[in-house]
C-alpha cells in the first residue's frame, strides 16, 4: 500500500494538531483519505485527507486493570460515563460501559479514531485512554 501526501492533508497527534515531520518511523497511524487500486501488482495507494498519530496511552490506567474484566452496566451511570468519554473525545461511538472492580468506569469506544478505552472515576471524570485493540 502507498500513501500520499496532498497539500491539504492534516496531521494530529492524539487530539492536536501536529505536521508530518512530527511523525517518525515505528509510529501507529489511521490515514483516512481516498484511495485507487492500481492492479495486482501495483497495489492501492491513499491519498490522504488526514493521519492520525495514535498513541497507546494518555493519562492513566485504573490500577489493576484486565481487559475484559469489570461488570457492564446501563442506565444513569452509564449515560453519565458516556457523556464524560465523549466531551473528551467526541468523534467516539460507544457500544458499552463496563463497571469496573475498583468503581470505575472502561468506555468502550468503536469508532475508527483513537481511543479504543476511555476510563473515567466514579464521579465522571476522564483520567485515561489506551488504544489496545482486542486480540
Amino acid at each position: 500500500m502507498t500513501v500520499n501526501e496532498a497539500s491539504s492533508t492534516t496531521y494530529m497527534k492524539g487530539t492536536s494538531s501536529t505536521s508530518a515531520s512530527a511523525l517518525t518511523k515505528g509510529d501507529r497511524v489511521l490515514v483516512l483519505g481516498t484511495t485507487s487500486v492500481l492492479g495486482a501488482s501495483s497495489g492501492t495507494t491513499i491519498t490522504a485527507t488526514q493521519v492520525i498519530v495514535q498513541p497507546d496511552l494518555v493519562g492513566q490506567l485504573p490500577a489493576n486493570y484486565t481487559e475484559g474484566s469489570g461488570t457492564i452496566v446501563s442506565g444513569t451511570a452509564a449515560d453519565n460515563a458516556t457523556e464524560a468519554a465523549l466531551a473528551a473525545y467526541p468523534w467516539g461511538v460507544v457500544d458499552r460501559v463496563v463497571q469496573l472492580s475498583n468503581g470505575e468506569y472502561e468506555v468502550h469506544n468503536i469508532t475508527v479514531k483513537w481511543p479504543h478505552h476511555i476510563f473515567v472515576t466514579q464521579d465522571f471524570k476522564v483520567v485515561g485512554a489506551n488504544s489496545k485493540m482486542p486480540q
